[in-house]
């Protein structure tokens, strides 16, 4: 009689026991599932940002961006070798918009979360330019600048998908004639800044450049085996 009685209440620990581990699961599950739901959003927030960035209005690009900072701070371009943070691009639609008080927040707010982004540094340079601190501008635009052509030099010597970006050299011997001009101590404000402004625009499309090259490369890829198997399997 006791063995039954106690069978009877492991019985009920062990239903009680699995009950609760499928309400955990449950929970984790849809935890998982949410925090899906929210960076797939932030992603589409910040695709559809840079297309008004690069195409549209930047009044609307930076709803997007905004939407995407309060959702997630510290997102970054996930599909592409470029460090842009979402404060980055953030910076960028204010700046787009001449408002560049809210720009120089957002890109020094960049520039704290992630040193390394240069897209955030040659910004701020310009914004801070635009503002009349042609000083400081100065070493944050060359600081971006140079990051840049790091980063690109790397990416042609060390990285498999470096063939595909600024295949022509053209963005390196832009951004070299602006340290040549920056080193030689005559700037010419009108011109560094419109470069750089330039510069900020072609990245952001080589960014797509290079993304389709590589979808078209490795489809190529894909027929030539698909061709090579179906001529052994004859």
């Amino acid at each position: 009689m006791g063995g039954l009685i106690f069978s009877e209440i492991a019985l009920e620990w062990i239903q009680g026991e699995a009950l609760k581990d499928m309400r955990i699961l449950a929970f984790l599950s849809a935890v998982i599932f949410l925090a899906g739901c929210v960076a797939f959003q932030v992603a589409g927030d910040v695709q559809k940002g840079r297309m008004e960035l690069l195409y549209g209005d930047p009044g609307v690009a930076l709803a997007h961006f905004q939407r995407a900072a309060e959702s997630n701070p510290e997102y970054r371009l996930n599909y592409s070798l470029v460090r842009e943070g979402v404060w980055t691009y953030v910076g960028r639609a204010y700046y787009n918009q001449g408002k560049m008080a809210e720009a120089r927040k957002a890109l020094e707010r960049a520039r704290t979360q992630d040193s390394h982004d240069s897209l955030a540094a040659l910004y701020l340079g310009l914004a801070l330019a635009r503002e009349g601190d042609r000083r400081r501008g100065l070493r944050e635009i060359e600081t971006g600048l140079r990051g840049l052509a790091e980063w690109l030099d790397y990416l042609r010597w060390y990285h498999p998908d470096g063939r595909f970006w600024d295949p022509t050299s053209q963005l390196r011997s832009e951004i070299q004639k602006d340290l040549d001009m920056i080193s030689g101590k005559d700037v010419h404000w009108p011109g560094l800044i419109s470069n750089g402004e330039w510069l900020g625009r072609m990245l952001e499309e080589e960014i797509e450049r290079a993304h389709e090259d590589k979808m078209r490369d490795r489809e190529r890829r894909d027929r030539r085996r698909r061709s090579v198997l179906n001529h052994s399997s004859r």
